[in-house]
């Protein structure tokens, strides 16, 4: 047995498929499927039931899940203490972002990262942001930027990129565009446009209407603010998204804040306690690329 098979037996227990697990650890299915018969051949034991229709753990892989997680983490914790006595940065770095992700200093981030180690390996998954704060818990994941309703996170640290409040935005014909001053039970009158559920926005969106029990109809929903904005252009209702999203579609969407909707969005990097020198030298990378240099 080795690391690289019970990285690829966790992957397959979190994503429960095959297909998944093998674009997480970024090889064919096949490969993660004979890496896993290896492994369950000198287990003596099967670790899925291939049955059912997603791949979910048999009694013996319940039972080495666990195990499997902290022999990766402690293989980590080896890395990492080695190149803090050695200064080196090497090995892998994995980074999350949040779908749809346009903000462009991150990528200038990777690339100055790149630039100054190039013996480190990068790979970025895009998903929701619960998946990607999920993943960086469960150490999948070294770091992510993610969109959330709130600053902090339990066993996580936290850099703040951007905190902000939700607009509507609208074709400059609709009603909301011609009022000064809009409100969250103006809004709910109409038809909305919004990410999904577990992205940064949507949370906010639900936990405001929630606070004054509005039940707002989602008429439609997209992982990514252009194609939001290209169905409240075309009147299919009322986009819900952060000042700054909105501010790349002013030459077809009239904002407006929503004057009771306070609770602001963030948008984050997050990562766990002890992070690695490759975390810590993206970390610098990505305050200068954010304008943040010596920020904490």
């Amino acid at each position: 047995m080795d690391l690289r098979q019970l990285e690829y037996f966790v992957a397959v227990a979190e994503e429960r498929n095959f297909t998944r697990a093998a674009e997480r650890v970024h090889i064919s299915q096949s490969g993660v499927s004979a890496q896993i018969r290896q492994l369950e051949r000198e287990l003596g034991a099967e670790l899925f039931d291939r049955s059912a229709r997603t791949a979910a753990l048999t009694t013996a892989g319940k039972a080495a899940l666990d195990h499997a997680r902290a022999a990766l983490a402690a293989a980590g914790a080896v890395r990492q203490a080695v190149g803090e006595v050695t200064e080196l940065i090497r090995g892998r770095l994995s980074i999350g972002m949040v779908i749809g992700c346009t903000v462009t200093p991150l990528f200038d981030a990777l690339a100055a990262f790149h630039r100054a180690h190039p013996g480190v390996e990068i790979s970025l998954v895009e998903d929701h942001s619960d998946r990607l704060v999920d993943g960086v818990r469960a150490s999948t994941l070294d770091l992510a930027l993610i969109g959330t309703p709130t600053a902090a996170h339990e066993g996580l640290d936290a850099l703040t990129i951007i905190e902000e409040r939700l607009v509507a935005a609208v074709p400059a014909e609709h009603p909301l565009a011609r009022q000064d001053r809009v409100a969250l039970r103006d809004l709910c009158a109409y038809p909305i446009v919004c990410m999904p559920p577990g992205t940064g926005l949507r949370a906010v969106f639900d936990r405001v209407c929630a606070a004054q029990t509005l039940h707002p109809t989602i008429a439609l929903q997209a992982g990514a603010a252009d194609a939001i904005a290209d169905l409240a252009a075309r009147g299919l209702g009322v986009a819900v998204l952060s000042e700054s999203m909105a501010a790349h579609y002013r030459d077809r969407l009239t904002a407006r804040l929503i004057d009771d909707a306070e609770t602001p969005a963030f948008l984050s990097l997050v990562w766990k306690h002890s992070p690695s020198p490759a975390v810590r030298a993206f970390l610098a990378h990505g305050r200068r690329a954010f304008g943040m240099a010596g920020t904490g």
